[in-house]
């Protein structure tokens, strides 16, 4: 890999203000993986093998897996892209697809590696299309085609801002899609390796580059990344046969913006001796069983080894990871089973130069630092310009939103979007002389506010089970329906983060809220089922991350608005609103 140089700014002392915790939390233990375990020679044999370029599964190490590995045996599904097995399928009807178990496998799982997901139980035909977006920095022309292909789908058709810093869009058909991949060709985009068993969107920080208080510009490093993995979207299979998903992030805030506990490999900036780097932290995840926050490796990788490190990681996991029970085979089971140091030492050996480096004692992430808010007008480093933070309602946007994002982009800023992990959107590169015409905009004043209210401000909810079939409740509508009710019952004066998720999946992530609901099925007052929710209590992110957990089981939804209110003022310092009015 091409060296290249990167500016870093010295960290700036601030200091720490209090801010709106809960006074009581149930906390968990610290992550911890065995420094030291025996692992028996045979269990460090690559369990994969490549064949005429692409990594297979060998025969040996096949008892036991899961019908997804065996799909993934039955035809590579990088295979749809790299050799034009798509252009036959969308040729085909759905039903005479369904006719077959080896067609019926291609859209139901096959071109999730294509970023395509079948939407089988709600939109029977449909798919949503899964884009890479590296640090979540956009154009206008891209949303102005995503816009043009969303449109022509109806009601079918709109858009997400993902927990990943992504676009989804929904409603695709099958037989458009060989038109919509080169369509995103055209304008610098692809879907290809979005989902499954693939590196997920490389996240970074959504300031980088115009932020004054920056640590490192994140872009180069993301989009190396992106590059690296769809091997410059042409498809790369020496790392599209993962054993599950797996998330990354270059870390280049104080703000910790990028999450880095809660993905498979992040990367902490770090000084050594002089040279900038990053220290590195593993295994982070969510599932349905278990959550765990990513731990260091104790390992700083020079800033001209962040894609040697990668692949070496994944390469690691890719060989050697556990490919049964889907529900045990993230990376952290991995490290658990070969305890830390010898999940460093496969990382090591396959670094060029058979070595890693000790974790660096420089960190230039300073832990006492109050998150900042970047909805609303900020100044950016460059002088004149702003950049203004747009909340996004839980992440929905119909076709005009878009292409009003668009304009908004190019009329007052560098035709340039930022999306963020919590579904939300800034437009950078805004002439100060501007900023008073773009916040008259209809769009911000009637869709998509700088300052929205407090508790809308921190809400972030998955898909639900208006498009999702593994939701067990809906989410989207519910989750600004309860807010607005509950902020009619109480005032709060500090942030809160409130996350909803459909389903155990935790797309949503509520395990990072400081309140989280998780979609479940209850019991009314008549002891019929109802949808319900699982209440988490005390996720953190930043510096001191921890864990949310569970603080209330199975909540019938049409009970949530008085419970969640009650949280609120016992946990969270809210006032009721009657007695706020009544001392006025």
């Amino acid at each position: 890999m091409s060296s290249f140089s990167v500016r870093f700014l010295a960290p700036q002392a601030l200091p720490s203000t209090s801010s709106s915790r809960p006074k009581t939390l149930v906390l968990a233990a610290p992550t911890t993986a065995p420094a030291s375990v025996e692992v028996d020679a045979g269990r460090l044999e690559a369990r994969v093998e490549e064949r005429d370029g692409y990594f297979v599964l060998k025969e040996k190490f096949r008892e036991g897996i899961n019908p997804q590995e065996k799909v993934k045996i039955e035809k590579d599904p990088m295979k749809l892209f790299m050799e034009g097995g798509i252009e036959e399928l969308a040729k085909m009807s759905i039903e005479e697809i369904d006719k077959a178990k080896a067609t019926k496998d291609d859209i139901d799982v096959r071109l999730k590696w294509l970023g395509l997901f079948h939407r089988r139980k709600h939109q029977y035909g449909r798919f949503m299309m899964r884009l890479k977006l590296p640090n979540g920095v956009t154009t206008s022309a891209q949303t102005r085609y995503l816009a043009s292909v969303i449109r022509k789908y109806g009601k079918d058709g709109c858009a997400d801002v993902t927990t990943r810093q992504n676009w989804q869009i929904r409603g695709v058909v099958l037989p458009d899609v060989p038109e919509i991949l080169k369509g995103l060709e055209e304008v610098g985009l692809t879907s290809l390796q979005s989902g499954m068993d693939n590196v997920r969107n490389p996240v970074g920080n959504p300031l980088a580059g115009i932020d004054p208080e920056e640590i490192v510009d994140t872009r180069p490093y993301t989009n190396l990344l992106s590059q690296f993995i769809t091997a410059n979207s042409r498809g790369n299979p020496t790392i599209s046969n993962l054993p599950r998903k797996w998330n990354v992030c270059i870390v280049g805030s104080h703000d910790l913006y990028e999450h880095p506990h809660i993905n498979d490999l992040a990367y902490m900036p770090a000084t050594n001796d002089g040279r900038f780097g990053f220290n590195l932290l593993v295994g982070g995840f969510f599932s349905p069983k278990r959550c765990e926050e990513a731990i260091p490796l104790d390992a700083w990788v020079s800033a001209d080894d962040v894609i040697t490190v990668c692949k070496a990681v994944l390469e690691a996991y890719r060989d050697l990871g556990f490919r049964g029970n889907r529900q045990r085979t993230r990376m952290m089971w991995l490290i658990d089973e070969l305890g830390i140091e010898v999940f460093r030492s496969e990382i090591a050996k396959r670094m060029p130069r058979k070595e890693l480096e000790r974790a660096s004692s420089e960190d230039l992430v300073q832990k006492q630092w109050e998150r900042r808010d970047y909805l609303g007008v900020h100044p950016q480093k460059q002088e004149g310009f702003s950049y203004v933070g747009l909340h996004i309602p839980v992440g929905r946007v119909q076709a005009d939103d878009m292409d009003e994002l668009a304009r908004l982009a190019d009329t007052y800023g560098s035709g340039e979007l930022r999306l963020t992990v919590e579904q939300n959107i800034i437009i950078p590169n805004v002439e100060n002389s501007k900023l008073e015409a773009l916040l008259n905009e209809s769009l911000l004043k009637d869709r998509f506010s700088p300052e929205p209210s407090i508790l809308l401000k921190g809400l972030v909810a998955c898909t639900g089970n208006q498009f999702c079939g593994q939701a067990i409740i809906e989410t989207k509508a519910r989750a600004l329906k309860v807010t607005e009710e509950v902020e009619r019952l109480v005032s709060v004066t500090g942030p809160v983060r409130m996350h909803w998720t459909g389903c155990p999946n935790t797309c949503g992530q509520v395990q990072v809220a400081d309140i989280g609901f998780m979609g479940c099925m209850a019991r009314d007052e008549n002891g019929k089922p109802c949808e319900g929710a699982d209440i988490f209590l005390g996720g953190r992110i930043g510096s001191d991350s921890h864990l949310g957990e569970l603080y209330k089981t199975a909540v019938p939804c049409k009970n949530l608005v008085p419970v969640v209110a009650d949280i609120l003022v016992e946990h969270f310092g809210a006032v009721p609103r009657e007695r706020e009015e009544g001392e006025v």
